[in-house]
């Protein structure tokens, strides 16, 4: 008799183990990152009334053991590590995992492991989940360089942080330049500005003009200077190309012909129009290939100069393979960091702390920490979150089964109750 009350406790608390479980996931169902967990029971130690006999032959036949159980208890607690609709936010701090992997998170000192991708930037520029810990990543080496090689540190992203500037190394012109009019008593000639940047990121204006020369019947040529106003006020602008510079066109298709010898190349004297330059002059070479010399207005231009001032991070996206790239207000971008995941051998050995958190365990294995998109790890999206995995249908399910155990747990102890109590009266 009391082998029935205590296996229907033993019920009881399984089942309400479950009903807590249970409320637990549909607590969480609007939960940013969470996966479900579910209970599996097992069923306790028997009693043997008697042992199993063999068959006799002849005589009699074999008879099965007589066991009685003696209740329930809690065998497992697996979480679903499926994965959880992908949804848009449009924060340029949000990631969500597509596929297999954790983030990173440090925090007290120690590693711990989660996909709630709803991350944020503390006072420090820290890339930190919603409860602070500190997401683990990998940042440029001094020569601007990612090595996930090296060991790992905190994702920062400083606003306001600077992008430095580059000096201008080349130059490269287009369009179209009109051919030599014998009719002109003077040629007309025909200009491009740009503007290239000193070492300090100082914008220095360049006029490019284009004067046509006689044709000499295997070269149709342009005299070409290039100016820029000096420092010393009232100065007349300063040509920085060598005296004389010609380029040439092909007679018979107007496509420019490569100089034999060296090709023109600004150079710009130390301190002429820029004082910042601080130990050498401004030299930019000239690239001149896209222009042609065919019939037709002019329509030459500067197609494109490397240089460009210093900037301050506007913005931030971040990539499929975890790296953060940074758009900048001198119109660059660079890449400021870049995210890692971990993989385990068993996701069902990790270990739940809260937060939203794992730890790893020994029945884990150890992290396999590496890129996102290798080795078996999912990818990242962008400005999204991986929502909650639980499925609110069938957690209520679930719950009516569980209500049900629970009320036919707590019935046999009231029936045994009533029976205890009928022999307690025979007395």
């Amino acid at each position: 008799m009391g082998n029935s009350i205590g296996s229907a406790i033993t019920g009881i608390d399984a089942n309400q183990a479950l009903l807590d479980t249970i409320g637990n996931n549909i607590a969480n169902v609007n939960t940013v990152g969470y996966q479900s967990t579910d209970l599996q029971f097992a069923d306790l130690l028997y009693q043997q009334q008697s042992s199993a006999g063999a068959p006799q032959a002849g005589v009699s036949g074999g008879t099965n053991p007589v066991v009685v159980g003696s209740g329930v208890r809690i065998a497992a607690s697996p979480t679903d590590f499926s994965q959880g609709t992908l949804q848009q936010t449009g924060t340029s701090t949000d990631v969500a995992i597509s596929g297999q992997g954790f983030l990173i998170a440090s925090q007290g000192g120690q590693s711990y492991y989660t996909r709630a991708g709803n991350l944020q930037l503390d006072a420090n520029g820290n890339l930190v989940t919603a409860t602070g810990a500190l997401i683990q990543g990998w940042v440029p080496n001094a020569t601007g360089t990612i090595s996930t090689n090296s060991a790992l540190t905190n994702i920062t992203i400083p606003q306001g942080q600077q992008s430095g500037a580059n000096p201008t190394t080349n130059v490269s012109l287009s369009g179209n330049l009109p051919p030599f009019d014998p009719t002109l008593t003077t040629q007309n000639s025909y200009t491009a500005t740009v503007s290239i940047y000193d070492s300090l990121g100082n914008a220095i204006p360049v006029t490019f003009t284009f004067t046509p020369g006689t044709p000499s019947g295997t070269a149709d040529p342009y005299t070409v200077t290039a100016t820029v106003q000096p420092t010393t006020t009232g100065a007349s602008p300063l040509n920085v190309l060598p005296s004389g510079t010609t380029i040439n066109f092909n007679p018979a298709t107007g496509q420019f012909v490569p100089p034999t010898g060296t090709a023109p190349a600004l150079a710009i004297p130390v301190g002429s129009v820029s004082s910042s330059v601080p130990a050498a002059a401004i030299a930019s070479a000239l690239n001149f290939s896209a222009l042609t010399q065919v019939a037709g207005s002019s329509s030459v231009a500067v197609s494109s100069q490397n240089g460009y001032a210093s900037g301050s991070l506007e913005k931030f996206t971040i990539n499929s393979d975890g790296t953060i790239q940074g758009s900048y207000s001198n119109g660059q971008s660079q890449v400021i960091g870049q995210i890692a995941l971990a993989s385990f051998s068993n996701n069902q050995g990790l270990t739940k702390v809260g937060n939203l958190l794992y730890s790893s365990s020994p029945n884990s294995g150890l992290p396999q920490v590496g890129t996102a998109g290798t080795g078996g790890r999912g990818q990242l999206i962008g400005g999204s979150v991986e929502t909650s995995n639980v499925n609110l249908g069938d957690q209520l399910t679930q719950l009516i089964v569980a209500q049900n155990a629970y009320q036919a747990n707590t019935k046999v102890v009231s029936t045994s109750s009533t029976v205890l109590q009928s022999l307690v009266q025979m007395a």
